[in-house]
């Protein structure tokens, strides 16, 4: 199969720091390719892949000081798209809608996985309006707002099995990773560490619009000894910082798409301990890869308890239920019914067309 994957241009494919969309539609192109479609990926410049590269941009936006309006890079990429839409049986989109004006009129060669939030008021209208366009949701949860959009299916993130091995949770230390933001609360990860008397290290990067946060929030509760902030890392120290740490902090306040972090620190054999919100209830399996809880107080009773689980038995669910291998299955199969629908779509209408001529 011919197949356009198109991705957002503010990080590089994969990223070099933090990044989720990026990586999980550069853990799909290469898998795609491994299994042996023709992949051209959109993406930026400085991207690395097996597949035909075609970059919307020199490098990653979020890195490029340069870089004042990402949205003209955004579209002068999916023009580029639309000139070669030709090319490929399927163009699969992770840019959110921004895509929608330009490919309304060939929907049935697209799908479209959305990989943000949708409790904003604001989407709907858009879902509305361009009401053709086929969608993949990355949890159940990530749909309860938007029950009535063009749903295809639900396709959970996977990552290649050879990325992580399982560690061995000797480091001592609780684990936060992903923003310093309000609706991923690392001021509830920094209150269960102390509550616990355990140290916690805070991996994650500050993006502009956070810096207030991170400064009159977080920044002060950094002077605690058992508090310890490194920054942003990448998959080169993703996996000894996972696998090394007793549990994963997940304490988040916001309806969580997906989480990939969840199923980093599975593939390390590190449980989780993540608060009940969005997709949390379907990623984590309660009392086996780590346990869903309501509050700080229930965290931090879960500690004991997470340290108990099998890391091997935590790696194996992973394995089961989130590999690359399975993630791209489910796509390709996807891909098959868009063009399926859209062939019996495209049937009706001639038929349409035709009854019309002869009725006048």
């Amino acid at each position: 199969m011919r197949i356009a994957q198109v991705a957002p241009l503010y990080e590089s494919c994969p990223p070099q720091l933090y990044g989720g969309t990026e990586r999980v539609v550069s853990y799909l192109t290469e898998e795609l390719v491994r299994q042996g479609h023709e992949v051209t990926l959109f993406a930026s410049g400085d991207s690395q892949t097996e597949a035909t590269l075609r970059a919307g941009c020199e490098r990653a936006l979020r890195l490029d000081p340069q870089c004042r309006d990402p949205l003209a890079h955004h579209l002068v990429m999916l023009h580029r798209v639309a000139c070669r839409a030709d090319d490929f049986d399927i163009i699969h989109f992770h840019t959110d809608y921004l895509h929608f004006p330009l490919f309304a009129e060939c929907w049935a060669q697209t799908l479209t996985t959305l990989h943000g939030r949708l409790d904003l008021r604001d989407l709907a209208p858009i879902m509305r309006e361009f009401a053709a366009m086929p969608l993949v949701s990355i949890s159940n949860a990530q749909r309860t707002h938007l029950p009535w959009a063009n749903w295809y299916g639900t396709v959970y993130h996977g990552l290649p099995t050879r990325l992580y091995a399982p560690g061995c949770g000797d480091g001592g230390y609780l684990a936060f990773i992903g923003r310093i933001c309000p609706e991923k609360r690392p001021d509830w990860a920094i209150e269960i560490a102390r509550r616990a008397g355990l140290p916690l290290t805070i991996a994650a990067k500050v993006d502009k619009v956070d810096r207030s946060y991170y400064k009159t929030r977080i920044k002060p509760l950094l002077k605690d000894p058992l508090i310890e902030f490194i920054g942003e890392i990448g998959d080169s120290e993703k996996g000894a910082f996972l696998g090394d740490a007793t549990a994963l902090l997940f304490p988040i306040d916001w309806p969580e798409p997906f989480g990939l972090v969840l199923i980093e620190a599975m593939a390390n054999g590190t449980p989780v301990i993540a608060f009940g919100r969005g997709s949390v209830p379907e990623i984590i399996d309660h009392g086996v890869t780590g346990f869903v809880v309501d509050n700080v107080d229930e965290a931090v009773a879960a500690i004991p308890l997470a340290r108990a689980l099998h890391r091997i038995v935590i790696r194996r669910r992973f394995e089961e239920r989130f590999s690359v291998e399975r993630m791209a299955r489910d796509y390709v199969s996807l891909y098959g019914e868009v063009l399926r629908r859209g062939a019996v779509d495209a049937v009706l209408s001639y038929a349409a067309i035709a009854q019309a001529a002869i009725a006048a």
